[in-house]
């Protein structure tokens, strides 16, 4: 999740110039935003490696629940 729309489109950019495909969706109403933008992307490695400053929370998804990964402070 994102502070801006824009973030979310600079994140997108991002991660598709780090070979990371990405999908830029609504953020699932279970969970909230300030600007109602999420990334929906595979990542295997450290996610402290793709933080940026434009990330409010980053959520992984399993078994179709959302755990809280990383949360900006």
């Amino acid at each position: 999740m994102f502070y801006t729309h824009s973030g979310a489109v600079k994140y997108d950019r991002y991660l598709r110039g780090n070979q990371v495909k990405c999908q830029l969706m609504p953020v699932p109403r279970k969970l909230s935003s300030s600007c109602g933008i999420g990334a929906r992307f595979e990542y295997e490695a450290d996610v402290s490696l793709i933080v940026s400053e434009d990330i409010e929370r980053l959520y992984r998804k399993e078994s179709g629940e959302y755990q809280l990964v990383y949360s900006a402070e």
